[in-house]
Parts: C-alpha cells; sequence; structure tokens
C-alpha cells in the first residue's frame, strides 16, 4: 500500500507565516536565519530569500545546477520555494527585473563560523585571539569565497552590516545572534576586499541607532569618512627574525634606549602640506633616526581617529592603522624596514578613553556597553571622553586583544600606555562627590588595576621582546615591577618627576639656580624605584608652553648652551632616553600637527650644533655600558659632588660590568671654572668623551684638551684639576693603558 504524504509535503505548510514575511521585509525580524536560506520541512527543503528589487528568482547550487523556482511573496523582493536537494548546502540565486539579471550568492545558506569553543573563551573572557574571529575577515566557507563579519552587541534587537554592496540597506544582510555570548556574525561571500562598511543596529528598545564603525575592523576610511574596510590579511614577508630574537634574550633593562617621539603626520610633509606614505616615511625617517643615533622610534597614536588635532589620543578604530598614511601594509613594510636597520618601533596606545563621536563605540547596541553607565564612572571631565569599563571581561578582552595585535600582526617592540595615572584613581580630575568609592571604599579603580595586570601578564608572556611603557604622573607605588610581586607588571614608566623638576630648574636665571639646587638632586632619591625612562615629550611643547629651547634661561647664546648642557646632563643620568621630534635640532617654534617641522632652522649653526651633540651623546650613551647598563640600578650611580650650591655644579660617576666608569659634571651657570678641583673615582687618565661648549656644537672652545690626570690628594682622595666650561656638560672616560 502506497504511504501517505507527509503533511510537510502540503504548499501552505511550507510557506513562512505572513508575519514572518512581513518582519523580514520590515527589518525587525529577530531571527532571519530561522526564515532565510535554506529551510528543512518534515523530507523537504525550502529556500527564501529578500532580494529588492528582483522580480524573479531561481535557486542554484554553487555549482550552476538549478534546483528551484522561487515564488514571490511580497512585491518588496521576498521569494519562496521548493527546491531540489538532497541535503542542506549553500545556494545561488539568479535573480530578473525589467532592467536585467544578476547573481546573487545566498549568506542565510551559510552556517555559523564561530564554534563553540570561541563561545567558551569568549564568555570565560580568556580568548586571545579575537582579533582573528571579530571583525571582518576574509574566508573560504563551505565552498564559497567572502567575508565573515562578526561583532558585540549584546542588547541589540538586530545587528546587520551594510555598505555599497548592499545599498546601505540594513533588511538584507541582518546577522546571526549567538545568544550566549552577545557577538552576531554573518558570512557574506564574494564581498571583495576594500569595501566600505558600517553596522546598523537596532536597540533594545526599537530604536535605530547611528551606523557604527566596526571596533575590530582592521582598515578604514580616510576621515571625515568614517567606514570601516575591508581587507585581505596582513600578508607581508617579514625579514626581521635577527631584531626581534635579540630583543626576545636580553634584559631590557640594561640595554641602551633612547627613544626619538614622532608624530607621524608632522615630522615633514610634502611640499603642497600632504601627509607622507609609510613608505616614504621609511625611506627618509629610518635613515635620519640612524643618523642621530636613536635606538627606537615612538610613534603618537597610529590608530584610526577623525580630528587630526586630538594626535591620535581620541581613536576611534583601535586595531586599524590610520588610513592617512595608507594602508596597513605599508605600516607592516615601515617596522620590517626599521627593524632590518636596527631601529624599534613603540606605539602610543590609549585604553584609557575613547571619543563619543556617534559612529564609534560610545552606546554601541544602545547601551552603555565600552563604557560605565554612569558618568561618574564613565565620563572623562578633562577630555570629554568616555572610560572603559575595566569591571567587564569583554571590554578588558578588546583591549588585552588590541595590544597582543600589534605585538603580533605589525611585529611593534614596545607600547607607551597613555594616561596610567587617569586609569588608576576613581577621583581623577573630580571633585568630591563627583566619584565612587571601590568596593574598599577607596580611591583606587580596582578593576584598572586588574585590567593593566592582566594585560602587561599577556603582553610580556606571550611577546617577550617587547616593552610596555606607562605615562604614570603619581607615585603610585610597583608600577614598574612584576604583577607576582604585587606590581602593574609595566617594563618602564615615564619620569615625569625627571622632567618637571629639570625644566623648573633651567627657567631659572643662573644667578638663583644656587637657591634650587636641590631640584636637580632630589630625583635620585627616587630614581631606582621604577625603571624610569626620562621623557622630554610632545606634552611639554604645545598649547603655549613654548619649545625646550625657549624655556632656557638667558639670552640666545645661553639659551642653546643651556639647552645642550641639559641634554648631556639627562644623557648621563639614570634612566632610558626619549626626546619629541624637533628638539634634536632645537626647533624654535611651538609644535603644530598642521605643519611639518621647521627643518630649515638646520641651515644654521647652533641648531647643526645641537643636532650633532644628540648624535654625538647618543652615540657615547650606546657605546658605554657605564651609562646604560645600570640604568635601572642604584649599584650604578654615585654622587661626587652633589652639594655644590654656591656653584651650581654636579657629578657623579656611572659604572657598571665590562666597561670603564664615566664620570658626568654640569656647570649650570656662565662662569667658566678654571683649575676646579673634580673629585674622582679612580687614578688614571680621564679621557674627555663629551664636551657640551664644543665649536662643533656651537659652544666656546673651552675644555680640557682632550683628557686629564687624576692623582692622589691628602687623606687618599683622587681628584683632578678640570677646566669646567660655562654652561656646560663634560663627560670623562677612565682609559685602560695598554699592557698595564
Amino acid at each position: 500500500m502506497k504511504k501517505p504524504r507527509s503533511a510537510a509535503t502540503n504548499t501552505q505548510s511550507v510557506e513562512a507565516s505572513d508575519a514572518n514575511v512581513e518582519a523580514i521585509v520590515a527589518g525587525v525580524h529577530g531571527d532571519p536565519f530561522s526564515i532565510l536560506g535554506v529551510q528543512q520541512i518534515g523530507d523537504l527543503f525550502v529556500a527564501r530569500c529578500f532580494m529588492p528589487n528582483a522580480e524573479t528568482a531561481s535557486a542554484h547550487t554553487l555549482d550552476g545546477r538549478q534546483v528551484g523556482v522561487l515564488g514571490i511573496r511580497n512585491s518588496a523582493g521576498f521569494f519562496e520555494g521548493r527546491i531540489e536537494i538532497a541535503q542542506r548546502q549553500p545556494l545561488r540565486y539568479h535573480l530578473h527585473n525589467s532592467g536585467g539579471d544578476w547573481w546573487v550568492t545566498d549568506p542565510y545558506s551559510f552556517g555559523p563560523v564561530l564554534g563553540p569553543m570561541d563561545d567558551y573563551y569568549i564568555a570565560e573572557g580568556s580568548h586571545l585571539r579575537l582579533f582573528d574571529k571579530l571583525g571582518a575577515h576574509q574566508i573560504e566557507h563551505e565552498g564559497a569565497r567572502g567575508f565573515n563579519f562578526a561583532v558585540w552587541a549584546p542588547n541589540a534587537k538586530r545587528v546587520s552590516v551594510v555598505g555599497a554592496f548592499n545599498d546601505w540597506d540594513g533588511r538584507r544582510h541582518a546577522m546571526r545572534n549567538r545568544r550566549d555570548t552577545g557577538i552576531w556574525e554573518i558570512f557574506v561571500p564574494e564581498i571583495e576586499p576594500g569595501n566600505a562598511y558600517k553596522y546598523e543596529i537596532v536597540g533594545a528598545d526599537g530604536a535605530l541607532l547611528p551606523l557604527k564603525a566596526d571596533p575590530y575592523a582592521q582598515r578604514s576610511e580616510l576621515r571625515p569618512a568614517t567606514a570601516s574596510v575591508t581587507d585581505v590579511p596582513l600578508a607581508h614577508a617579514w625579514g626581521d627574525e635577527a631584531h626581534r630574537a635579540y630583543w626576545r634574550k636580553t634584559d631590557l633593562r640594561r640595554e641602551p634606549i633612547s627613544i626619538y617621539e614622532v608624530h607621524a603626520g608632522s615630522w615633514q610633509r610634502h611640499e603642497d602640506g600632504g601627509f607622507l606614505s609609510w613608505d616614504e616615511l621609511a625611506d627618509r625617517l629610518i635613515p635620519y633616526v640612524i643618523e642621530t643615533g636613536f635606538t627606537h622610534i615612538e610613534f603618537l597614536p597610529i590608530s584610526e581617529h577623525p580630528f587630526d588635532p586630538s594626535w591620535g589620543y581620541q581613536t576611534t578604530g583601535l586595531f586599524a592603522p590610520t588610513a592617512r598614511f595608507g594602508e596597513p601594509e605599508g605600516f607592516a613594510r615601515f617596522v620590517d624596514g626599521a627593524h632590518r636597520a636596527g631601529i624599534g618601533v613603540i606605539l602610543d596606545w590609549v585604553p584609557a578613553h575613547f571619543p563619543v563621536d556617534a559612529h564609534g563605540l560610545e552606546h554601541f547596541d544602545g547601551t552603555a556597553l565600552y563604557e560605565h553607565a554612569d558618568p561618574r564612572q564613565g565620563f572623562h571631565p578633562d577630555w570629554h571622553t568616555a572610560i572603559y569599563n575595566f569591571g567587564r571581561r569583554e571590554v578588558v578582552s578588546f583591549l588585552v586583544n588590541n595590544a597582543l595585535y600589534w605585538a603580533e600582526k605589525f611585529h611593534i617592540d614596545g607600547l607607551r600606555v597613555d594616561a596610567v595615572a587617569s586609569m588608576l584613581y576613581l577621583d581623577y580630575s573630580r571633585k568630591q562627590g563627583e566619584w565612587i568609592p571601590n568596593e574598599r571604599g577607596g580611591r583606587e579603580n580596582l578593576d584598572a588595576v586588574s585590567f593593566l595586570q592582566r594585560m602587561n601578564k599577556e603582553v610580556y608572556g606571550h611577546h617577550p621582546g617587547v616593552m610596555t611603557i606607562a605615562e604614570e604622573s603619581t607615585s603610585w607605588p610597583k608600577v614598574s615591577q612584576p604583577v607576582h610581586e604585587g606590581g602593574l607588571g609595566f617594563g618602564f614608566k615615564w619620569n615625569m618627576g625627571f622632567m618637571h623638576d629639570t625644566l623648573q630648574y633651567l627657567a631659572r636665571e643662573p644667578v638663583h639656580r644656587k637657591f634650587h639646587h636641590n631640584e636637580l638632586t632630589f630625583g635620585l632619591l627616587y630614581a631606582f624605584s621604577e625603571n624610569f625612562v626620562l621623557p622630554l615629550s610632545h606634552d611639554e611643547v604645545v598649547h603655549g608652553k613654548g619649545t625646550l629651547l625657549t624655556k632656557m634661561a638667558g639670552d640666545d647664546w645661553q639659551k642653546f648652551a643651556n639647552l645642550r648642557t641639559y641634554y648631556a646632563f639627562m644623557w648621563g643620568y639614570p634612566g632610558k632616553k626619549l626626546l619629541f621630534m624637533g628638539q634634536e635640532f632645537a626647533q624654535r617654534n611651538e609644535w603644530s600637527e598642521a605643519r611639518a617641522l621647521d627643518w630649515n632652522e638646520l641651515e644654521h649653526a647652533p641648531h647643526r650644533g645641537v643636532r650633532k651633540l644628540v648624535s654625538d651623546l647618543n652615540y657615547v650613551y650606546r657605546s658605554r655600558p657605564a651609562l646604560h647598563a645600570r640604568d635601572c640600578e642604584p649599584e650604578g650611580f654615585s654622587w661626587l659632588l652633589a652639594d655644590e650650591a654656591e656653584t651650581s655644579v654636579y657629578a657623579w660617576t656611572r659604572m657598571a660590568p665590562g666597561g670603564s666608569p664615566v664620570v658626568v659634571v654640569s656647570n649650570f651657570t656662565p662662569v667658566p671654572r678654571e683649575d676646579y678641583r673634580l673629585p674622582l673615582p679612580a687614578a688614571g687618565r680621564w679621557r674627555e668623551i663629551i664636551n657640551t661648549d664644543a665649536k662643533d656644537y656651537g659652544g666656546s672652545g673651552l675644555g680640557n684638551a682632550g683628557s686629564v690626570e687624576a692623582r692622589q690628594g691628602e687623606g687618599g682622595v683622587m681628584f683632578a684639576n678640570v677646566t669646567l666650561p660655562p654652561l656646560a656638560t663634560i663627560m670623562l672616560e677612565l682609559t685602560v693603558e695598554q699592557g698595564g
């Protein structure tokens, strides 16, 4: 006897309900994957698609076999019909209207790309490869090539990817909601690299939000456009293994680190004012850094940002190198070129806050998702920006993954972490009543502490050759000590006290300096409490502060002499070095991001002299272990003269195993001091390796004819009679006679 046919073969039973059809057409359906694509109903397969502007549709397998003709259910473009296939598989539709025909591969006929293990690690907050999973990635999936899009928006009612490929119509690529994690995803076949896209998000209240850029986008449009851009995986052929292997095996604290801080958009420019590309920067900047002797380039933030005057500190695309200088591969080529030349690359990184531009992270899914909802925790009063919610594991994962991303994908050598103090204190820039105490009643942001510790552990654990540097302006303890010892885990910390005290001292007329002698000695009381970088950064030469040259006391000659004295004092002082671009040749004008440095000043001898001095200081610093190997250890420093307030003279010894000791002597008055009795740590010949008053640097040429001789005096004290030039620093190195 013939078996009765399944009820599912009834025409009516395979049709989507009118309500579902209308919801799809209106773009309000909460689960389009349950309606569209290939649906199995009993023993039958049905295909449904929403194709605006189409009048007819037929279904085909990916290899071109026609498996059905679909009927139109709604004139807006909803098609439906039975298809003859044996198992669920992706489909292509051949579509027609009065204007012609076209083909579309159905995204709703593909299965998900993310898997259950992704869900598990994402939910746990331990996924360390989110940059390979979230965002837009070109992949081969179930026989088709396209881009998979994935974005975190747990409180959204609908999320769609939109772009020119779908006429920016959010109804056409509504995404699959992975409810366990709040991530939405969709594989869109046949999209090519170079397509602009955003996410159209409907909040839980049904309100349509401003279109959002992709938080994990690895490429963005050039401002003022704000869309994300589909891109191929970075495929640079790296040739920097020797460089990376060296830094992986070394103790960074004992290496010479002299950093040239650069704003990529204003170091140099084209004659028409346009930006240099990464390749053009590589051709010019890398040789310049080699010539001037720095070991590292530190870029102000290069992540995508909408507003040039923010200098990159208000970023809307943490994973995307800004389009201002070309494609991401260009930045990879720059880093590789720097590494092959022996130069490290450090990025300024901003995990403290983000701007409230409509296309950015603020209220991303209609709720305070990345930021705190309470403005006492989530709004930064200084910068009018949003503060990340460091207590949310998905936010911590976002930031930690970003740090790992730059280290892995672009081989960067370090992250200088901006505004750490603003993260550590709940009452930062807030009055009483404007902040919420932590669970212990204190002002410390315990969630931020935990985040910073986690970030540092992951970076150093996975990329041991990469350093992290904290810009932290308070006395928070153990910033650069390991997490397992109760520290924040940074490799280094900016010494803001050094910068403040020394600049304050050098702004004083020399006649008054004897009354402020301790401004230069005080720093040695804490110089080894952290692993310090001595920063003369961009912050000191903007917003009406003038330049380092104009901060110096005295007439023009004295300003240059003071600056040269200061630089050599700093290069002889314990700590790694950082100098902002333009200060290596004593630029007179305050820096502006809107124009190139004043390179024409190098036509004048005083500016050339300062640059030559910086180059020589970098060479001496790199080549003498005494000046760098114990930058972070008290055993590497010993005062010789700390109390010579009346003459404003300072002297100390730097020392380290494997090298001769170096004595640094600074005379901060314009008075030359002949036959000055200088205590020295050992008898013998001390060669003058730096004299900032040398004529080559623009000085008067007073000095010690190349060396001084130390001998034993009364009481067994070693000393030499030396000439201290006016407003000058000299460095003396003990020579070891051949055969002696």
